[in-house]
C-alpha cells in the first residue's frame, strides 16, 4: 500500500512538472514576440530563447513514459540550435532563417516519428506539433515572409507582432500545448 501511495505521488509530481514545462514553453513563445523585427536579429537573444526552450523540453521529455528518447532529442535539437546562435554573434537574417528552417525540419521529423510511437490523444497532439513545425519550415523554404502571412490573416499589425519571431513562437506554442496534453494524460493515469 505504501508503494502504491508513493507511485501515485510520483505520477502526480510528473504531471505537475510536465504542466509547468508546458506553461513555461508557452511563456517563452511570448518572449519570442519580443525579439526585434528586421534584418538584424540579435543572435544571443534567439539563442537564449532556444536554449531555454530546449532544456525545458529535454527535462520534460525525460519525464515522459512514451517516446522519452524522441522527446528528449527534440529538446536537445532545440538547445543545440540555440547554442549555434549564441556562438555565432554575426547572425543576420539569411543565416538565421536557414538555421531556423533546419531546426524546424529536424524537429518535425523527430515529432513525426514520436507520433507513430504514441497512443491516445497524445498521438494527435504530437502529430499537430510535428505538422506545425513542418509547415513553418515550408513557409521559410518557400520564402514567404511571416509578415505577409500575418497581415493576410489578421490585417495590418504592429511591426513587432509581424516579425520573424512568430516562427519560433508558433513552434513553442504547439510544443507547450503538447506538454499540457501529456500532463493531462499523466493526471488520468495517476487517478
Amino acid at each position: 500500500m505504501a508503494t502504491e501511495a508513493h507511485s501515485r505521488f510520483s505520477e502526480g509530481s510528473r504531471a505537475l512538472a510536465l504542466r509547468v514545462a508546458g506553461i513555461a514553453i508557452i511563456l517563452l513563445s511570448a518572449g519570442a514576440l519580443l525579439l526585434p523585427a528586421g534584418k538584424h536579429i540579435a543572435s544571443d537573444m534567439i539563442g537564449a530563447l532556444l536554449i531555454a526552450g530546449g532544456l525545458i523540453e529535454a527535462v520534460a521529455g525525460s519525464l515522459r513514459r512514451q517516446v522519452r528518447p524522441f522527446a528528449m532529442t527534440a529538446g536537445g535539437v532545440t538547445a543545440l540550435a540555440g547554442l549555434f546562435f549564441v556562438l555565432n554573434h554575426q547572425t543576420h537574417f539569411f543565416p538565421t532563417a536557414t538555421l531556423i528552417t533546419l531546426w524546424l525540419l529536424v524537429r518535425s521529423l523527430i515529432l513525426a516519428a514520436a507520433s507513430v510511437e504514441t497512443r491516445g490523444s497524445v498521438r494527435l497532439w504530437t502529430a499537430l506539433a510535428a505538422t506545425m513545425d513542418l509547415l513553418l519550415a515550408v513557409l521559410l523554404i518557400a520564402g514567404l515572409s511571416i509578415t505577409t502571412l500575418i497581415i493576410s490573416l489578421f490585417g495590418p499589425t504592429p511591426w513587432l507582432i509581424a516579425s520573424f519571431a512568430w516562427f519560433v513562437g508558433a513552434s513553442f506554442v504547439a510544443n507547450g500545448l503538447l506538454l499540457l496534453e501529456v500532463a493531462s494524460c499523466e493526471d488520468e493515469a495517476a487517478s
